[in-house]
């Protein structure tokens, strides 16, 4: 008997083989063709012999084919289950036993508990007082999971409490369980050591800092760019690459951490990008894109651009900003190795020109993307684009949104001031999907750049290192 919570579609099945008399398994899953090709890829030592005598599922799956299973013994099933838990990611198990009796005819029991943790967690959010922070704050404002209970920030803002440290931008006020809280130095002797730190620090103190702390015990989630390009450092979007999460282990082993270990999220011109291509390459393989962006002056943090230089003008250059694109995506898409050491990269060619035009939030890309598959229409991007889903949404995580990808097929859309907000600024909005005369297909997107691209990217990030029980 399998159990997962959340999961909605269920199927039982009722085999006979020469092992025992009987046996009822009960699948669940959130995708219905995976109910029964998701046992029997982790179970494939089960029994040849195993045959289906009745089903019945609330999702009309079929029952399973025996050709794809193999003999079992016993001493096989330890190793079935470590692989039947890599294949579910999304999942926390509380407690787990596993069974084999003829007598008593059970196969597996698993009791498991998907979600939310026993409390709330202790968050840190670095960089507390510049836009990312104050994002950071405003998104975490409420959080079933996470409550904030330490900010740290410069020294020139050590000692001071929040409201009086921090030039408040957001359109909501400061969060009341911030406003007074003391701001200290970021470092752990100082700050101390919550279960999970959110950084938002910039590129030229986080590197060291965001490790300190992960030396100390706490599970950092940065929005810097220093560890993202590092060996055992997962890009991590849950839409597009949770199983990255599971180099981690090894990132522990190698830096001697104990509890804690270091996540990013991707640039955030990147993000969406890798969200809309995430689909696409799954279903027909991408050989190479171009993408031009259009970037919002939040992308340059506060104060950013001074106005005589973004006002009533396009400014055609973002430093280092197309070598993320071109780059960062071949890691977010890569191949988890199989001893989960390594990330083989996605080996498509890129090329981006980056743009930041006079636009508060929201950055939008127009993308140019040349396919392995031949013959794939407008309508096929848009049908994939329409049916992915993440373990963000299979597990209702506190920040996922509805859908990860919405579809417009109205002609002037997405745009920035109306589409931003789609899905809580979660959702990436896809437009305009037409052929392309140079290289297969084109289309638009938008994402908002400082939630899914930033601090609500790392929110998610931590939503679903709960979910895999590593913190």
């Amino acid at each position: 008997f399998l159990s997962l919570d959340r999961y909605p579609f269920q199927a039982r099945c009722l085999f006979k083989n020469p092992l025992f008399d009987a046996a009822s398994l009960l699948f669940r899953s959130s995708e219905k063709r995976s109910i029964m090709a998701g046992f029997v890829a982790a179970f494939p030592s089960l029994t040849a012999s195993c045959t289906p005598v009745f089903t019945s599922a609330s999702s009309g799956v079929k029952p399973v084919q025996s050709s794809f299973l193999s003999k079992a013994d016993s001493k096989s099933l330890e190793g079935a289950r470590a692989k039947f838990f890599g294949t579910r990611p999304a999942a926390r198990f509380s407690a787990s036993s596993f069974e084999f009796d003829k007598s008593a005819k059970t196969v597996l029991t698993v009791t498991s508990q998907a979600g939310a943790p026993a409390k709330k967690l202790s968050v840190g959010v670095l960089g507390a007082t510049g836009s990312v922070g104050q994002r950071f704050l405003q998104l975490l404002e409420g959080h079933p999971w996470f409550e904030v209970k330490a900010l740290g920030a410069s020294s020139r803002s050590a000692g001071k409490a929040y409201q009086d440290a921090a030039n408040w931008k957001q359109s909501t006020p400061i969060p009341a369980d911030c406003a007074e809280m003391m701001v200290t130095e970021c470092k752990p002797e100082l700050l101390g050591v919550p279960d999970v730190i959110f950084s938002g620090l910039d590129a030229d103190v986080a590197g060291p800092i965001e490790e300190s702390f992960a030396q100390a015990g706490s599970a950092v989630f940065s929005n810097a760019k220093n560890h993202r390009m590092d060996d055992d450092v997962p890009i991590l979007i849950p839409h597009c690459n949770a199983d990255h999460l599971d180099i981690v282990a090894h990132q522990k082993k190698i830096r001697g951490y104990d509890k804690g270990f270091i996540v990013t999220n991707a640039n955030c011109s990147s993000t969406g990008l890798a969200i809309a291509l995430k689909p696409i390459d799954d279903a027909f393989g991408i050989d190479c894109f171009m993408v031009v962006t259009m970037q919002a002056i939040s992308g340059a943090g506060y104060p950013g651009l001074p106005s005589m230089d973004i006002l009533d003008n396009v400014v055609p250059f973002i430093g280092g900003e197309e070598e993320k694109m071109e780059s960062e995506p071949q890691k977010i898409l890569a191949k988890l190795n199989a001893d989960k050491t390594a990330f083989v990269n996605a080996g498509f060619k890129s090329s981006a020109h980056c743009n930041r035009v006079h636009v508060l939030d929201g950055h939008t890309e127009s993308v140019s993307i040349k396919l392995k598959t031949k013959g794939v229409t407008p309508e096929d991007i848009k049908r994939v684009l329409r049916n992915h889903t993440s373990i963000a949404q299979e597990l209702k995580m506190p920040s996922a949104p509805e859908k990860c990808i919405i579809v417009t097929d109205v002609p002037n859309r997405p745009q920035t001031r109306l589409d931003r907000m789609v899905g809580g600024g979660y959702t990436v909005t896809v437009g305009r999907v037409r052929p392309c005369n140079l290289f297969d297909i084109r289309f638009t997107l938008l994402s908002h750049n400082t939630i899914i691209g930033a601090a609500g990217g790392s929110i998610q990030n931590a939503e679903l290192a709960v979910v895999k029980g590593l913190i």
